[in-house]
């Protein structure tokens, strides 16, 4: 799988590295094959406590996938980002398997 992780707005500890590319590679387990997966973690500076934002979208044959969410903390919005496109993932897994 092709990565290409970006922070935005700030630098990002390795820690929070290591854990978006382990939550991303878990996806492989939902749908294969994934060509890449494309991250943004951003900072978005406002008035507003909830203004980190994780951006991931996957490269697979066909249509990609995309999802995004914003909270107050990295962590959160990785997770709930995670369950968007697993989701996504399953839905386009049980419809390729209904066309069979």
């Amino acid at each position: 799988m092709k990565w290409d992780i970006q922070t935005v707005g700030f630098n990002a500890k390795e820690e929070l590295m290591d854990t978006t590319k382990e939550q991303v590679m878990s996806l492989e387990k939902y749908y294969n094959p994934i060509i890449g997966a494309e991250v943004y973690l951003r900072l978005e500076y406002d008035e507003h406590k909830e203004n980190k934002k994780v951006e991931l979208k996957l490269n697979i044959p066909g249509e990609d996938v995309f999802a995004e969410h914003q909270s107050d903390t990295f962590e959160h919005s990785l997770h709930e980002t995670i369950d968007k496109v697993k989701r996504q993932l399953l839905k386009k897994k049980e419809l390729e398997r209904a066309h069979r």
